[in-house]
């Protein structure tokens, strides 16, 4: 579990396309420091295991699944990427709960700078809309965020000097992808909603 407040900005060093996956290669002294063989790192908002460390470097295998479900696909060695470990029990939860389960991408269709924030426009996958509410939370490449206003096709976000300073959100621009994972909560809502409606219906 992780709570998308990015603990570093990493680099990928390498990849290996292995057929139905792909092998990264990525540099992190913060967020391999102590981490061992096992160990969960969210890479851009997508949890991976790490294969091996050396040199304050971790590699992680990502199968087609995570690879068709997110952006990672289009990673090359030079790529930025927002990394983070998982939070320990009895941590603070500096932002919310977060699976590091990418629900789809979306695509950045604006940015409107001001002086103090600024303000981005995000287009969304069919079908994630409904769990977006204004001032709720969302995870955006695996920062955690605020929704401003909530859309049947979009969503906006403010991103404050420091995120656009310490995170990929300060590098991407409109038509770039970003991995979004919704509130958990919503999820499991709608769930038990829909469960508890079926069987009343079959009463």
């Amino acid at each position: 579990m992780f709570t998308g407040i990015v603990e570093e900005l990493g680099e990928v060093t390498a990849v290996e396309n292995l057929g139905d996956a792909s092998r990264f290669r990525l540099r992190g002294p913060v967020v391999t420091e102590g981490a061992k063989h096992g160990d969960s790192i969210a890479v851009n908002g997508v949890c991976l295991t790490v294969v091996e460390l050396a040199g304050g470097e971790f590699t992680a295998d990502v199968m087609a699944e995570t690879l068709k479900r997110s952006s990672l696909g289009a990673l090359v060695p030079g790529s930025r990427v927002n990394l983070e470990r998982p939070m320990a029990l009895g941590g603070r939860l500096g932002g919310h709960l977060v699976q590091g389960h990418v629900d789809g991408t979306g695509t950045i269709v604006e940015r409107v700078p001001s002086e103090h924030w600024e303000i981005v426009r995000i287009a969304l996958p069919a079908g994630l809309s409904r769990y977006l509410v204004e001032k709720g939370s969302i995870t955006v490449d695996g920062v955690s965020l605020t929704v401003v206003d909530a859309a049947d096709d979009h969503f906006t976000i403010s991103l404050i000097p420091t995120t656009l300073a310490l995170t990929t959100l300060g590098l991407k621009g409109p038509g770039d992808p970003v991995n979004l994972e919704v509130d958990i909560i919503a999820k499991h809502v709608e769930r038990l909603l829909g469960a508890r409606s079926a069987e009343e219906s079959e009463r």
